[in-house]
């Protein structure tokens, strides 16, 4: 369906491609990874044709649509939520609204004239919007767009009124209707709570099209793809089978591509010393200039590179008081919208509270209480002895001095600390070599969490308070903080929608109500993630049948 053959691409003097090939087959669903600048982006702009190889060619049907989700989102105003989803949802989006441009211009007294002109293109545009199952479209957009977290309120109100995070939604609904022949899907998840990442598993799974896409949600790329291509020194390598396989997989290339290194250059060495003994030698002339141009033509086989995620040894907090959180009798609403009526509960030393519920259930508020960012309306939040706090959400970045450099803000949080430790702590995080030297106000979302990350666990406090710490982190850094958080000491509580996050570290469950809050009491679970997904039989407590 969609082919690249040999194409090379350059910027300045970074070489993205070399030689690279590449097939996305029909109704195929594959993985694009790479490291951050490997290419991935630019890999989906040649399918679009916002970009073009330097060389070699990229070859996409001519009668094939492409649905293309990206990070960057336009402006969108003046518009329902619903209307903005089906605008852009392709060719029956154009056909769903200029049949209400017609049907506007059929009662317009002014354009009598032009009657037989516009009765003609109704026709016209009716047949084909019936034919494309137009009519059934504000239903579907309907029913994506509940699968994606609105509720009916906010389908029906402005696309200007919503946050960032919503408008990528309202994108993803867009790309989605269009129902195209190709999906290419960049972070799909990344602004997405569990159960609409369940929900998009689903309807990706039913999908007839060919989707490439990549993710940093590791569950997601297992369930849904079959194959894994790997941008990898300009080359694109394909790996068949899901994410976990792949990485089994790229281990054993990579070990066989070591051995094979080792046992060339024991040859060239072999070689070479006797090039080097009987290089004189008149004897030995022919034998020596045929071993030389025999070397020559040897294609020599380069070391891997490795990966290498730096592990980091957080130190040990102090110890707090057993009871670290009590709450009792809270209740908080917004206007008549009631979050919380009534609600208690205890967090003692040493659990990990995962604080699970749909959009609106509370979840955030919820933490913001426990850390004093706000109030409840009524009722106590009591913090316990010796309790050393760190509380993360996305305004944590908003304390990051923007025309510091990464190391530099690390030095002044930490002066007594060597550079050395400090360099070790930014690695870590995925800031190396160059990076610890990028000012903060030049970097992006993603790389902001993890500074703000870092800076809260180099001295960790001995209870942890995380609103979705794991927003635009990469799954190596993902790795290494769930990796370093199963040995942390202290508390935790934390919302995250990242089933890797909540299977690692999950120990116990607090389960709240539907968008009200109050469709159901919160349910406590007083065991680990898995067990409380295998009660529910579902892993996420928005999904019911």
């Amino acid at each position: 369906m969609i082919s690249f053959s040999n194409i090379n691409k350059q910027y300045g003097k970074q070489l993205v491609f070399v030689d690279a090939s590449f097939q996305l087959n029909p109704g195929e669903k594959v993985g694009l990874v790479g490291p951050n600048g490997a290419g991935k982006t630019t890999l989906f702009r040649m399918v679009v044709g916002e970009e073009a190889p330097d060389d070699g060619d990229v070859s996409v049907p001519k009668k094939t649509t492409v649905g293309y989700f990206r990070q960057d989102v336009e402006e969108m105003s003046g518009r329902t939520v619903l209307d903005e989803a089906i605008a852009g949802s392709g060719r029956v989006g154009d056909l769903h609204h200029e049949l209400e441009a017609l049907q506007n211009a059929l009662e317009d007294p002014a354009r009598f004239d032009e009657m037989d002109k516009i009765l003609e293109r109704f026709g016209e545009v009716q047949e084909e919007y019936e034919h494309l199952d137009g009519y059934s479209l504000e239903a579907q957009a309907r029913e994506v767009l509940h699968g994606l977290g609105f509720p009916d309120v906010q389908i029906d109100g402005d696309v200007g009124a919503l946050s960032g995070g919503w408008k990528m939604r309202v994108a993803l609904a867009r790309v989605l209707l269009g129902r195209p022949d190709v999906l290419l899907m960049d972070e799909p998840t990344n602004h997405l709570d569990l159960e609409s990442i369940i929900w998009l598993e689903q309807f990706l799974r039913d999908y007839k099209g060919a989707l490439l896409m990549t993710s940093h949600d590791r569950e997601f790329m297992n369930r849904l793809v079959s194959k894994i291509a790997e941008i990898d020194a300009g080359e694109i390598i394909s790996y068949s089978g899901n994410y976990d396989f792949y990485e089994r997989e790229r281990a054993i290339r990579e070990t066989n591509q070591q051995a094979a290194f080792a046992r060339q250059q024991t040859m060239l060495a072999k070689e070479q010393r006797f090039i080097d003994r009987f290089r004189t030698h008149a004897a030995k002339a022919a034998q020596v200039q045929s071993r030389i141009k025999a070397l020559d033509k040897v294609e020599k086989i380069e070391l891997p590179k490795r990966r290498v995620v730096v592990q980091f040894d957080f130190k040990t907090p102090s110890r707090s008081g057993d009871q670290v959180v009590v709450m009792e009798d809270l209740k908080k609403a917004y206007g008549s919208r009631v979050i919380y009526d009534g609600f208690s509960l205890t967090v003692r030393r040493g659990e990990r509270w995962a604080v699970m519920g749909r959009n609106g259930a509370g979840k955030s508020t919820l933490l913001k209480m426990i850390a004093g960012a706000t109030d409840p309306d009524s009722g106590t939040v009591r913090l316990g002895a010796s309790l050393n706090m760190g509380y993360f959400a996305q305004q944590s970045l908003d304390v990051l001095a923007a025309d510091l450099t990464v190391l530099e803000q690390l030095q002044r949080d930490f002066p007594t600390d060597s550079l050395g430790s400090l360099r070790s702590l930014a690695g870590a995080f995925q800031f190396s070599g160059e990076d610890v030297d990028k000012r903060i106000k030049m970097l992006s979302g993603g790389e902001k969490s993890r500074l703000a990350m870092a800076r809260m666990l180099f001295n960790p406090p001995n209870f942890l308070v995380l609103d979705e710490p794991t927003n635009h982190l990469d799954l190596a850094t993902k790795e290494m903080l769930v990796s370093a958080l199963k040995d942390f000491e202290g508390t935790m509580i934390f919302v995250s929608h990242d089933r890797m996050f909540l299977r690692g570290l999950g120990t116990r469950v607090l389960e709240l109500g539907g968008e009200s809050g109050t469709e159901k009491e919160p349910r406590v679970y007083l065991g680990p993630y898995e067990e409380y997904v295998q009660s529910l039989g579902h892993e996420g407590p928005g999904i019911y049948h």
